[in-house]
């Protein structure tokens, strides 16, 4: 999985040499202050490097550039301590091709009433100062993320630290490589998608494998590696016993091993940041990899079952979101439903491939029949996820646009034990209730598979989608479907007609 704490983001202050230099080197001694906390903060897990002040066309120019070509750089902070002319920053900016996030503070937090005068007022301007650069920012159409508050403020310095999050995952897309073993579910729409759009627009390329090169690392793998590979799951999981040593479905146990192995042999080769599967292209596989999907998740791999991209690489994105936080982030899909008026709720699940970073409880390994795909009975994590906030979210190709769907939920407690459904599973309560939700979703055209997470937040799903310049829809409490139709045609409206802007 990615450290992203090996990241940086780097601290740009704006002013001008109006000021004279006691004011510039003050100034300059602020911004570092500020930048340092920053940097020390439990909220921001990357870097945050100060860079010198700011006060000509040249210099915000040649930081921008360097920013794009320094590797470890994932995006910048602006912040204007004075007034700094806008006009300024315009080549920057066009050059600029990194996420930025605007900070609006000010060195002090409150008003020294009783000494204030205007040599204060000349050094502290961010009140105008930053409007100033908002701007041009604005003229030139340019997406960012503003965070307003006190720097030292706990709310300020946790939203700083979400969109690094989410910088980090945009920097990993940047070039990621994702991998098709076979293609998508035969007929189905929702997987399929542009994925030479999706190439420049979001910055990752998607390919296709035949099965049978990923059968021939599977093939390769040792007896020796397998051992290795049991040997983990009897330290981290509950392995049943029919499928320990000496066990009748110990073999079965074994060729899923085979399959993680070699598939992480395929993809670690490769450098891919994950992958898709489909239970209608499994030639020369013995069972629909299950253990080894749900532990490479685990792992940090991004995941779309029936060859489900869109989804793999937006699960691999909120992994990388999440990197540090507690609560986990798994592939998902609406299972089924239970329509109590008293409590409607749905049942996430899937055939095998949920990720047992969201578990509640130790998970259990056990092998049961699947009655699709024509292999043999495959093995699988069953484990259920504990009560709290989530959200599922979906990447869904509209043609001429991506668009990125998000509902909230509530993660329950089942009513009762369910000990006959032998997979992975999440009971939730959508937000702001099945019914409003549930025709939401349709109405926005969200896919049946889902990024589910308790982890990531809304806001850093919609950092993302400005980071990417993709639409963004979220269904929540406040949701009102009359309201919710209204948006989804404005939208068509505006995407249309942005074309031409």
């Amino acid at each position: 999985m990615m450290d992203v704490q090996q990241f940086e983001v780097w601290f740009l202050t704006g002013s001008q040499h109006l000021y004279g230099p006691e004011t510039l080197k003050q100034v300059a001694e602020n911004s570092k202050t500020i930048a340092d906390a920053l940097d020390q903060s439990a909220h921001i897990p990357v870097k945050i490097v100060f860079k010198p002040v700011l006060t000509t066309p040249d210099s915000i120019y040649n930081i921008m550039v360097e920013a794009n070509s320094a590797k470890n750089c994932v995006g910048v902070i602006t912040w204007m301590h004075t007034f700094s002319p806008s006009k300024m920053w315009i080549a920057g900016f066009r050059a600029l091709r990194k996420p930025f996030l605007h900070l609006h503070t000010q060195f002090n937090r409150d008003i020294p009433w009783a000494t204030i005068d205007m040599d204060f007022m000349n050094l502290n301007q961010s009140a105008h100062g930053d409007r100033e650069f908002g701007f041009i920012c604005t003229r030139m159409r340019k997406e960012r993320k503003v965070v307003v508050g006190f720097w030292q403020e706990d709310d300020v310095q946790r939203q700083i630290g979400y969109w690094a999050r989410t910088a980090c995952a945009w920097a990993d897309a940047q070039g990621a490589k994702f991998a098709r073993f076979g293609d998508n579910m035969r007929e189905v729409a929702v997987t399929e998608g542009d994925k030479v759009e999706a190439q420049i627009r979001l910055g990752y390329s998607v390919n296709g494998y035949a099965v049978g090169d990923l059968v021939k690392y599977v093939n390769a793998v040792t007896d020796a590696e397998i051992d290795a590979l049991i040997s983990d799951y009897n330290n981290q999981f509950v392995v049943a016993k029919e499928l320990l040593a000496g066990g009748s479905q110990y073999q079965s146990l074994r060729h899923a091993v085979k399959i993680e192995a070699g598939m992480r042999a395929f993809l670690k080769e490769g450098n891919f940041k994950g992958f898709t599967t489909s239970f209608e292209n499994l030639y020369g596989l013995e069972q629909l990899p299950g253990i080894a999907v749900q532990r490479l998740m685990a792992d940090g791999y991004g995941f779309g079952g029936e060859g489900d991209w869109k989804t793999a690489a937006l699960v691999r994105a909120m992994k990388v979101m999440a990197s540090g936080l507690k609560g986990g982030t798994s592939f998902m899909e609406d299972y089924t439903y239970h329509l109590d008026p008293t409590g409607m709720r749905v049942l996430g699940a899937h055939m095998l491939e949920v990720c047992p970073s969201i578990a509640s409880d130790k998970p259990k390994v056990e092998v049961h029949p699947l009655s699709i795909g024509g292999k043999a009975d495959p093995v699988r994590l069953v484990f259920n996820v504990g009560n709290g906030a989530g959200l599922n979210a979906s990447l869904i190709d509209m043609g001429n646009r991506f668009r990125l769907i998000v509902n909230e939920v509530d993660v329950v407690t089942p009513e009762k034990d369910l000990p006959k459904l032998p997979v992975a599973r999440v009971l939730w309560d959508p937000k702001p209730n099945l019914k409003v939700a549930a025709a939401a979703w349709i109405l926005a055209g969200g896919a049946h598979h889902a990024g589910f997470s308790q982890a990531v937040t809304v806001e850093q799903l919609e950092d993302f989608a400005e980071m990417a310049g993709v639409e963004f829809l979220v269904i929540n409490e406040k949701t009102d479907l009359r309201e919710f139709k209204k948006e989804l045609h404005w939208n068509e409206m505006y995407y249309h007609l942005a074309k031409g802007l």
